[in-house]
């Protein structure tokens, strides 16, 4: 397949705000790809590099000087060999190899080409084909229920398999994907409610947990091989001896439990998330560490026991089979209550112990994987949301020389972007403003005299008073926001969304 084809289908994605007109254009191209090139025609449609980060920076591209070919003729082919062999450079003068490596590459390449490639490359694709409207289209493509495809999705973590298992199969060939040992799922999500009474009308009789203010850990097991999972599915069981060490101990032969691993006090109470965040870094002395700052596993899910796939079971079955199989040990605080009184009670006794507040699960509620529906619902002592980082300002006086004033955006589902709320430069210790620099300037994608503009990777959890109207560009804007906390476990792709946002307005009005 040209690569010609997903710029042409990319452009009209960009200019059509209709969800039917982008499912068509869509499954179009992709019942006209080849077989062979299905996945990697989704991996770049929903701007993902199946070669992962290439280790080629802003500074890199914008240094290159390639004159476009006038027709196009790259392959899809050609690009991925292209970008299997940047991957491989490594060593001395591995930049300059790299930019040989990709200078080559844009030189076969139209203008409009160029284009597509660098915001690929940098994480910029932004033409309103992420993973819900590609999902549609593959499912339109090849005939296959939504729900299906969505569920073998979240099963394998990303689209790319599940439509390459589409193009060759058919729909039988969604039945490979299912809750295999070692290989993560996404975690399923809970969305927000403002209060007790909220959350209890939404959902009725509920199962509350303490929502622990920790690391998300998925732990799998098989015999005496344990393998710990972090909320993104990377591996992390080398910093986590401790988890690793209560769930071996465990009597069944093959598990999958979800829960939170998090660092405790002397009195028990929860430490800071940066502080439990310390155990996962890249460079660890895990011995010393473990000494110095133990960690808590605490699970409030099994996902499977013994063979025994529980993502389709209801919360209290899976509840009932986790406490067997941990013999009551390490599991979360939960209360079974349909009353508003022993519900806020319930909150009330969480945040007092310095925990976050409480997840309203309702008891008939599956397993989701991935999912940020209504059947769980958070509720947090404070609004915050998870915004992403798209630009900063340089500071003055005291913050001379570091990045301050952020600017913070809401995901776009409809759009495929970003839309900005606001900016804050509050909440922020000298540790934080050092930090913060140094990773925006590692996402530089350009700048002006005083805003450095980044890749939208970044997730920081914002505290605020409320929600108003505004000028900006999606109709609403926070008010009294402040950095709470970099959440370093989190990618953009699970930010909350504009939607969200604008529910969170007074009387829960909404802005067009």
């Amino acid at each position: 397949m040209q690569l010609q084809a997903l710029v042409d289908v990319s452009q009209k994605l960009s200019a059509t705000r209709s969800r039917r007109a982008k499912n068509a254009l869509l499954s179009d191209l992709l019942r006209q790809a080849p077989q062979p090139e299905v996945a990697m025609a989704v991996s770049y449609l929903t701007g993902v590099l199946p070669q992962g980060k290439l280790g080629v920076g802003y500074a890199i591209l914008r240094a290159l000087k390639a004159a476009p070919q006038a027709q196009p003729t790259l392959t899809l082919q050609e690009v991925d060999r292209a970008f299997c062999r940047i991957k491989q450079v490594g060593g001395a003068g591995a930049n300059t190899r790299r930019a040989q490596l990709l200078g080559a590459l844009l030189q076969s390449a139209t203008s409009l080409e160029q284009e597509f490639l660098m915001r690929l490359i940098v994480g910029e694709l932004r033409q309103g084909a992420l993973e819900g409207l590609v999902l549609e289209g593959i499912a339109t493509a090849f005939e296959a229920p939504v729900e299906n495809v969505r569920r073998a999705m979240m099963l394998a973590g990303s689209l790319a398999p599940v439509a390459q298992a589409l193009a060759a199969q058919g729909v039988s060939g969604l039945s490979q994907f299912s809750l295999r040992l070692f290989q993560p799922v996404l975690p399923m999500l809970a969305d927000t409610a403002q209060d007790v009474d909220e959350a209890m009308g939404r959902v009725g009789e509920a199962a509350l947990d303490y929502k622990l203010d920790g690391a998300r850990v998925q732990v799998h097991k098989q015999g005496d091989l344990v393998e710990v999972y972090s909320r993104a599915l990377h591996r992390v069981t080398n910093a986590v001896p401790e988890v690793v060490e209560f769930v071996r101990a465990l009597p069944a032969r093959e598990l999958v439990l979800d829960g939170e691993a998090i660092a405790l006090d002397e009195n028990q109470r929860p430490l800071p998330f940066q502080v439990t965040m310390r155990r996962f870094g890249r460079k660890l002395d895990v011995h010393k560490l473990r000494q110095q700052l133990p960690l808590t596993v605490t699970f409030f899910d099994a996902l499977k026991i013994e063979g025994d796939d529980l993502l389709e079971r209801n919360l209290q079955d899976r509840w009932q089979a986790l406490t067997s199989v941990t013999q009551g040990q390490a599991l979360v605080p939960r209360l079974i209550t349909a009353e508003v009184e022993a519900a806020d009670a319930f909150y009330a006794r969480a945040l007092a112990q310095g925990h976050e507040g409480v997840v309203v699960k309702a008891l008939h509620s599956a397993y989701r994987a991935g999912r940020r529906g209504q059947e769980w619902l958070k509720l947090k002592s404070v609004h915050t949301l998870d915004l992403v980082v798209l630009a900063a300002e340089w500071g003055s006086g005291r913050r001379q020389g570091w990045l301050s004033n952020l600017h913070l955006g809401a995901r776009n589902p409809e759009s495929g972007g970003f839309v900005m709320l606001g900016k804050t430069f509050k909440g922020m210790t000298d540790d934080v403003l050092r930090w913060q620099t140094e990773a925006l300037l590692a996402r530089e994608l350009g700048r002006d005299a005083y805003t450095v503009y980044v890749k939208p990777e970044l997730v920081a959890e914002v505290a605020f008073n409320d929600v108003q109207t505004s000028p900006y560009p999606g109709g609403v804007a926070l008010r009294f926001a402040r950095l709470k906390r970099y959440r370093i476990d989190k990618s953009a792709a699970y930010a909350d969304t504009l939607e969200a946002v604008r529910k969170l307005l007074p009387g829960g009005k909404s802005v067009s």
